[in-house]
């Protein structure tokens, strides 16, 4: 199993549309990036931890590779929004991709500057951070999942849950 890390803004729809991709094995939301130990979801939406909501995904590469990751991740957020997704702002959503080696690292630069060079100027550059992996701290068990348990929660993510 390899894993990836991504912030793509709330982190319940994201977790809800990776968890439909087949060879992905796991997924936990959480936060990372920030500077506090240990944070809770009050303290990251305080803006005042520096944390990303964000997603840790387990995948198998032999049933789904790196760079299809990389394609749901821009696929699934706007990429060009600075610190917001949708109806939410700060910091906390910002959209970032966190590497856990250099072939990672790479995959991700590509595909931004793929993308970059086929959008047109009114439609905004990709302002997707990509950064080493740090530090993860698993959200609290009720944002676990959440959408899967509540039939809500796809916050800017424009997918209804499949009945």
């Amino acid at each position: 199993m390899e894993k990836a890390l991504f912030a793509a803004g709330c982190f319940w729809g994201v977790q809800y549309y990776f968890d439909e991709v087949p060879g992905v094995t796991k997924t936990t939301v959480g936060y990372t990036g920030g500077h506090k130990d240990n944070p809770t979801y009050w303290e990251v939406a305080s803006r005042k931890t520096g944390h990303a909501e964000a997603i840790l995904i387990e995948f198998d590469p032999s049933k789904v590779s790196y760079k299809t990751l990389l394609m749901q991740f821009f696929r699934m957020h706007d990429p060009t929004q600075l610190n917001r997704q949708g109806p939410d702002v700060g910091d906390e959503y910002r959209s970032a991709i966190y590497y856990f080696n250099d072939d990672q690292k790479m995959a991700a630069e590509q595909m931004i500057e793929m993308y970059n060079k086929h959008k047109s100027d009114k439609d905004g550059k990709i302002v997707t951070t990509v950064e080493e992996a740090t530090k993860f701290y698993p959200a609290e068990e009720e944002h676990q999942k959440f959408t899967t348990k509540t039939g809500i929660g796809m916050c800017h993510i424009p997918y209804a849950p499949v009945s």
